[in-house]
């Protein structure tokens, strides 16, 4: 029987297209909604274009209420029944009790090579640090900000003259390859660690 995976955006979506056309098949798992913090994603059209369903809870009506927004977005994802959440450029922080309610079945994708340059602004850090790599991580979702267990990274070479801007854009191709295939393994229970490299 397939897995049922919710996926949590913010934006455009490009990770949540590359997880659901994968997610077709022999695939042992399928999306099942897709939910967003922002009623105008671009995540949330382009799912709706594919066939699955896509509802948005907006965070700003809660204020600073991050209790109350997430018991919001837990009735949504426990109406569609998951067993793995994929969060696919989420932009909002998550409380322990929300963690702990989907704990072991929560994904995440970060644009660094974990466990250096958690949080924002992760290409700028890897350039001011004067790295010769930078890449994305693919863990899960435990109370520790980025902290999870590491499923998957991929790992790009920093060119000389690099913006931010190019870092992300050579990266992104390496997340649509990653994320997936580290779903794959992780919705049969195989927690291996997937590597790739451009």
């Amino acid at each position: 029987m397939n897995k049922r995976v919710a996926i949590l955006l913010s934006g455009g979506g490009s990770n949540m297209v590359a997880l659901a056309q994968d997610m077709h098949g022999a695939h042992p798992a399928r999306p099942v909604l897709v939910l967003s913090n922002t009623p105008t994603a671009g995540g949330l059209e382009k799912a709706a274009g594919m066939g699955i369903p896509a509802a948005s809870i907006d965070h700003r009506p809660f204020g600073g209420d991050r209790a109350a927004f997430e018991a919001a977005l837990t009735k949504k994802l426990e109406a569609a029944a998951p067993d793995i959440i994929c969060l696919a450029g989420f932009m909002r922080i998550l409380t322990p009790h929300f963690i702990a309610r989907w704990q072991g079945r929560m994904l995440n994708i970060h644009p660094s090579i974990l466990p250096l340059f958690r949080g924002l602004h992760t290409h700028r850090q890897a350039l001011e640090a004067g790295m010769a790599v930078h890449g994305c991580t693919v863990h899960e979702v435990t109370g520790e900000l980025d902290g999870g267990p590491i499923l998957g990274q991929a790992v790009i070479q920093i060119k000389p003259g690099d913006t931010p801007d190019d870092l992300a854009a050579r990266l992104l191709p390496l997340e649509h390859r990653l994320y997936p295939a580290v779903l794959r393994k992780f919705a049969v229970g195989d927690h291996s660690k997937v590597s790739l490299c451009a």
